[in-house]
């Protein structure tokens, strides 16, 4: 049996597998709509969510399964002060595999090593969200045709955002990759990002305040919103959150294939305008993640063509 904790624990060569399986699936779903029949998905969320929970949720039906489960800690027995211990034994007597998500970093590993089923992070805490970067490699190699020889620009909010920790992890294991992380200097990445990911594999990189400085040189913009959930400090949250927004005036100095990501939930960091902009990708990556959840309930399962 095994779990999806962090992006790492997926080989380079399984994750090319799975997102050639994501591909097949985006392009004959019905071929695959009877394949986890009789099984169950708990979506475990502990924290807000709307595309992850969906899609996760979508992705079963899609496959002719089921799903149970709960979406706040104030809906479950976490509010009667329950264990994630606890709650995951329960569970792996009710279901087959599990998504969960919780403000603590961590807590899908802890539930992990009490499970009995497949657990697979849907994002802990300002930690990691391997689901979403399996999303985001999805769209950017069909929009490239390539996951390598890429210059990635990560702008916003990369100190608490799980997404950007994921891809980065992630992305280094791909030969020419570089890094333009965008950023006030409150929001940047973490030291241990840095230290233990592209330092220790002499990625190169570059830490700007600007946006428009370096947008010309992009392949792809990775966009994040400063998250108010992250800040124990209200004022820094307001002094910070307008701090990129994306614009059509800003799009202008993009190269013409440059692709426009987000993980969405969007606030203001991308203008509406950009939505007609046919670089812009974020709807297509939400899609994308439908298809990507499909393919890794499939290959946790080990069902279908896994």
């Amino acid at each position: 049996m095994r779990h999806l904790i962090d992006p790492s624990d997926l080989s380079v060569q399984e994750v090319d597998e799975l997102l050639n399986l994501a591909d097949r699936i985006a392009k004959d779903p019905k071929r695959y709509s009877e394949v986890c029949k009789g099984k169950k998905l708990a979506t475990l969320f502990y924290e807000p969510s709307t595309r992850t929970r969906l899609s996760f949720e979508a992705a079963m039906l899609n496959l002719g399964g089921s799903v149970l489960g709960f979406a706040s800690a104030d809906s479950s027995s976490a509010a009667k002060g329950e264990s994630v211990a606890d709650t995951i034994r329960v569970i792996s007597c009710y279901a087959d595999i599990c998504a969960m998500r919780h403000p603590k970093e961590g807590a899908p590993m802890v539930a992990s090593r009490f499970s009995k089923i497949p657990v697979i992070n849907a994002g802990d805490g300002g930690h990691q969200h391997p689901t979403q970067t399996l999303t985001d490699l999805m769209t950017i190699r069909s929009i490239k045709g390539r996951l390598g020889g890429l210059t990635i620009g990560l702008c916003g909010d990369l100190k608490f955002g799980r997404t950007v920790h994921s891809l980065i992890k992630s992305l280094s294991r791909y030969e020419g990759i570089r890094f333009v992380l965008i950023s006030p200097g409150e929001l940047r990445v973490p030291d241990y990002i840095v230290g233990e990911v592209l330092r220790a594999k002499g990625i190169p990189y570059e830490e700007v305040e600007d946006l428009e400085t370096v947008i010309g040189k992009l392949d792809i913009l990775y966009m994040t919103r400063v998250q108010r959930e992250r800040f124990f400090n209200e004022e820094d949250y307001i002094r910070l959150k307008g701090s990129y927004i994306l614009t059509a005036h800003k799009m202008q100095g993009a190269k013409p294939d440059m692709a426009v990501l987000h993980p969405l939930p969007r606030v203001n960091e991308i203008a509406v305008e950009v939505d007609d902009d046919p670089r812009a990708a974020y709807f297509t990556q939400a899609q994308n993640g439908v298809y990507v959840r499909m393919a890794l309930i499939m290959k946790l399962l080990e069902v279908g063509e896994c």
